[in-house]
């Protein structure tokens, strides 16, 4: 699915990190439990360079506890990341953020100064919320919603020697894996009125009947699982009164209730990608832009051959 929101701020973000990460210690992002692949941000594997990064596996309560173990022992393999999965009811474990900050940069020269580390996440990842955990008080803005934040904040962790730079919760201008963009979607991390409810509705029903059919049994109170994406849609919104005159499924008001009770926790604890999947998709995201860039290659070059 193409992402047709990206605003203004989020692009000044973006440049903004490139110039702030050589400046950092440490760099911390906060990704979607339920998706770590999706929520990652691309531009940070190019800039990242030898720095150390956290890797917190947000909303860990929302997520497949099993799905989540995989993509930390995935995440932990790689050079220079360790991961933590958290959830806004573990104060305790968010705290423990602190003292792995300073595990992971062992090479500072002046240890009386505050080790600088910059923390960035998609919208409505959870990011401000963790932030006044951390500092014990609300000092950034949160909400239910994506692009709360919109500006960058210092923000000193006194008792801990760390100055942390807040920044926007940003999305990238061109999602290339189209499954991500939907997986983004899906979970909130873009605001409903930049997409197709009921397409992100259908591409949510298809996955979770393939992979947690029994959650949609037990939830729908459905006494068989639904064969089709359709079946599924039309079967909840009998269920919830989503009819139409003429008892027709509003198929928009049935997918907003699906993902709404997706986005909540109400289905149970799901996750939407795994690393298998990752890797698959991976190469058939390779062979699709490649494609794409062959085509207008070629298109350009039949251009300039109707010019000459």
């Amino acid at each position: 699915m193409q992402i047709q929101w990206y605003p203004g701020h989020m692009h000044k973000a973006s440049k903004a990190l490139k110039e702030i990460i050589p400046r950092v210690d440490l760099i911390i992002e906060v990704l979607d439990a339920r998706i770590p692949f999706s929520s990652q941000n691309p531009m940070l594997a190019s800039i990242r360079g030898d720095k150390p990064c956290i890797k917190i596996l947000n909303k860990n309560d929302l997520a497949d506890a099993q799905q989540t173990q995989q993509w930390q022992n995935y995440l932990d393999q790689q050079k220079g990341i360790k991961t933590l999965a958290v959830n806004m009811s573990q104060p305790d474990k968010i705290h423990q953020l602190t003292h792995l900050c300073h595990k992971m940069v062992t090479n500072r020269r002046e240890t009386d100064r505050p080790l600088n580390a910059v923390i960035i996440g998609i919208p409505n990842v959870g990011k401000s919320t963790l932030i006044n955990i951390l500092v014990g008080r609300v000092i950034a803005k949160t909400g239910n919603e994506p692009a709360v934040t919109k500006h960058q904040q210092r923000i000193a962790l006194k008792n801990h020697n760390i100055l942390l730079l807040d920044t926007p919760g940003m999305l990238w201008g061109n999602i290339e894996n189209i499954n991500s963009g939907y997986r983004l979607a899906a979970t909130g991390a873009i605001k409903d009125t930049a997409i197709e409810i009921d397409d992100v509705g259908f591409f949510t029903a298809e996955y979770l009947l393939n992979t947690y059919p029994h959650l949609l049994r037990e939830r729908f109170q459905l006494s068989e699982t639904p064969k089709s994406e359709l079946e599924l849609l039309e079967a909840l919104g009998k269920k919830r009164g989503c009819l139409r005159s003429g008892g027709v499924v509003d198929l928009v008001k049935a997918s907003k209730i699906l993902l709404t009770e997706l986005r909540s926790g109400a289905l149970g604890k799901i996750s939407l990608e795994t690393p298998a999947m990752m890797a698959d998709e991976i190469k058939q995201t390779k062979q699709r832009v490649a494609e794409k860039d062959a085509t207008k290659t070629l298109k350009t070059r039949r251009k300039r051959n109707k010019k000459r």
